[in-house]
């Protein structure tokens, strides 16, 4: 009779293959949730962008900025993991401002808001966490 030879992983291999992913893990999770939040909230830029360029040009054409975005020279899709505020002035010939504030979970961000005015992005009205913002 020939004695075979068990072949496998120890206990103590297999305890150190799970503390290896756990440390792994514990550095990557974090780093792709941010990741995925930020291009999220790059929605929001796009959108407000394409708001200001539109306001731009409708203040020269009417010499006054559009009280809503459908009257402005763009097809907007609403934006999906955010709700758009209205735009709101406190005199329609030199400013505006539009709001859009995040909706749904956003990876421990909380529901965080992006404002955009004639001027663009503005980064003291806008409470979304700078490592999200985009260098603008």
């Amino acid at each position: 009779m020939i004695a075979s030879k068990k072949s496998g992983f120890s206990l103590v291999e297999l305890t150190i293959v799970v503390v290896i992913l756990g440390i792994l893990a514990t550095f990557a999770v974090p780093r792709f949730m941010t990741s995925v939040e930020k291009t999220k909230a790059s929605e929001a830029f796009t959108y407000l962008t394409q708001v200001e360029s539109a306001q731009a040009r409708y203040s020269a054409e009417h010499g006054k900025y559009s009280k809503k975005t459908n009257k402005l020279d763009i097809d907007l899709d609403r934006p999906e993991f955010f709700s758009v505020g209205t735009i709101v002035s406190s005199n329609w010939e030199t400013t505006w401002e539009l709001t859009l504030t995040r909706n749904g979970a956003s990876s421990g961000y909380g529901r965080y808001t992006v404002v955009f005015s004639e001027d663009g992005y503005s980064k003291t009205k806008s409470t979304i966490d700078r490592d999200l913002a985009p260098a603008l």
